[in-house]
């Protein structure tokens, strides 16, 4: 964390002989500078030099709070109650202010216009809440004709503008999920794969259609959501500041509190089990439509394969993303990939995506694992021996 710099003015008490200056009474701490801004004086504490009076400026430290108000720098990490804090800086400016003159800065020299942004971004930029930093990006995503068509759309745009390996993420996850899931299904079932294959389809299938959504939901994103009306409920306002990942970075002059990080994880939660639950309504239905087709052409099959359960595989399913992947994703995208890896290799971006490739196919993989073990747990899934032994 940065440590800010102060700039006062100290004045001096009438019977103070300005000449003299026992700097021996300030005491040592954070890099702070005194300036001391003198009126004319009978005797004044000026250099004299070709006839020109220059003010003594003196370099020292101070502990403790002398009287002085300390105002702390904005975290990157977050934590307080406000979400855009009025933090001040070393200048007494707000950090709404320094985060609008860096990005008008990167305008400028980009010479583009508020006007030529979505509406989104230039009200953001308008209110300090985005640094230039984010601006910069954005600017260098717009010279790629598809990028640029996708930040036409909200939520692309403000997880792009957080990570620009956003997309790479995406394809990772819907390319290796795939294969990884097939693999972990035939690791647990082994010589039962294929007695079982309408089963594992029914999971690869739900597994592909939650993939996306499982980056996209917890990514961490730079928000830029214009305020709720006035008239809005609590809950809503509450949610509506909470970040999109529990773990995320806050930007400068934004913070979230526990709670809100809290609040992120619950209302992904909710929006998982939504899509777990209707994914796996889609898995399921094409299963069976498979099973019966199966069943009419081979007669035998009618009394080995039996209907996977809709509704019960559906609810379990939207459970196990709520809570499981939920929170695998939230960790992986908000602690390992943007606290831990994103810090250590920023610029070697190939490096960062082989290691985001790694350990997003190693959370896949054990994704899998879990759910066929929590689906034979609650007893929607049945191992072939099981099944043989209650139909004998």
């Amino acid at each position: 964390m940065a440590v800010a710099a102060c700039f006062f003015t100290a004045s001096l008490p009438n019977n103070t002989n300005p000449k003299l200056i026992n700097l021996r009474s300030f005491h040592p701490s954070s890099s702070l500078h005194l300036r001391l801004l003198l009126t004319p004086l009978p005797s004044p504490l000026f250099h004299q030099h070709n006839n020109h009076r220059l003010p003594l400026s003196i370099p020292c430290s101070f502990g403790g709070d002398g009287g002085i108000n300390h105002h702390p720098p904005p975290s990157g990490g977050g934590g307080g109650d406000n979400r855009g804090d009025n933090s001040h800086n070393d200048d007494g400016d707000s950090a709404e202010d320094k985060n609008r003159e860096e990005a008008m800065m990167v305008l400028a020299e980009g010479k583009q216009s508020l006007e030529s942004l979505p509406k989104d971004l230039a009200a953001a930029i308008q209110a300090g809440r985005i640094p230039g930093s984010v601006v910069s990006r954005f600017l260098e995503l717009e010279e790629s004709r598809f990028f640029r068509w996708l930040m036409q759309f909200g939520g692309f745009r403000e997880r792009l503008l957080a990570d620009d390996l956003f997309l790479a993420k995406v394809g990772m996850e819907c390319f290796v999920g795939m294969f990884t899931k097939t693999a972990a299904e035939y690791e647990r079932r082994r010589e039962n794969f294929f007695n079982e294959l309408e089963v594992v389809f029914a999971d690869v299938v739900m597994a592909i259609i939650a993939d996306f959504m499982l980056v996209y939901l917890p990514a961490p994103t730079v928000s830029l959501r214009s305020p709720l009306a006035r008239n809005a409920g609590t809950i809503a306002k509450f949610l509506h500041n909470c970040p999109d990942n529990a773990f995320q970075v806050a930007l400068a002059g934004t913070s979230y509190s526990l709670l809100q990080r809290l609040g992120a994880i619950a209302r992904n939660g909710a929006k998982l089990f939504a899509v777990g639950t209707a994914s796996s309504l889609v898995g399921t239905s094409v299963t069976n439509a498979l099973i019966n087709a199966r069943k009419t052409v081979d007669k035998s099959a009618a009394i080995e394969v039996e209907n996977v359960p809709i509704v019960s595989t559906s609810v379990a399913y939207g459970v196990y993303m709520a809570v499981s992947s939920n929170l695998r994703y939230q960790i992986l995208a908000g602690v390992i990939e943007q606290r831990i890896l994103e810090p250590m290799l920023h610029r070697h971006k190939i490096m960062l995506s082989a290691l985001s490739f790694a350990v997003r196919t190693g959370n896949t993989f054990l994704g899998s694992l879990l759910w066929v073990d929590y689906a034979r747990l609650i007893g929607i899934q049945k191992a072939q021996e099981e099944h043989k032994e209650l139909t004998a």
